[in-house]
């Protein structure tokens, strides 16, 4: 099996929670041999604080660089990284993405993603959409990347905020095809 090299993001986006919650189960989902890294704007630090009351970000059991680090492995595509997911993506993340604007790490690295033609998830978090919102969408979805809003399915009747979160974050995981056990529709509980 080949190794995976995963890279998580976060921005200022509300919804800090989701960041949290993916780099937990991909820190328990993958081998040891496999690479998680990651890398916070500044805001996504503060949104962090504000909604989850605490600082756990700075003790991730992965490497988190700087936001403005372009020697991280994953700031070019001789890195190898086939990975990348943006939990939450902020609407001004994605439009930067989907004008092509390198500006920091994280739209950087989702640069390298899309000329690689490697696989990019941008978990938006925003509502309602405006048409330049609908167009950056479309925009990085023409380029390869995935659109995934933070948008909980309640069929596995989630009992708890963590649960709901949980439906996205193990949507996000199928998607960056990261085995993990979930509700699956049809099969019952």
């Amino acid at each position: 099996m080949n190794t995976r090299r995963i890279v998580l993001a976060a921005t200022g986006a509300s919804g800090a929670i989701y960041f949290k919650m993916l780099a937990q189960k991909l820190a328990s989902s993958l081998p040891a041999a496999d690479v998680l890294a990651g890398v916070l704007s500044d805001n996504a630090r503060d949104v962090w604080r504000t909604e989850l009351e605490e600082e756990g970000y700075a003790s991730l059991p992965f490497r988190i660089y700087e936001k403005n680090d372009f020697n991280a492995p994953f700031a070019s595509g001789s890195g190898r990284f086939d990975t990348m997911i943006i939990a939450p993506c902020s609407m001004g993340t994605l439009g930067r993405i989907a004008g092509g604007i390198s500006n920091d790490l994280i739209t950087r690295a989702a640069d390298v993603m899309l000329k690689e033609r490697r696989r990019l998830i941008l978990l938006v978090r925003e509502a309602p959409y405006n048409l330049l919102h609908i167009r950056n969408m479309e925009a990085v979805t023409l380029a390869g990347g995935i659109i995934c809003p933070a948008t909980p399915s309640f069929y596995s009747r989630p009992k708890s905020l963590e649960e709901a979160v949980a439906t996205v974050a193990d949507r996000v995981l199928d998607l960056a095809g990261v085995a993990v056990k979930t509700y699956r529709w049809g099969e019952g509980d």
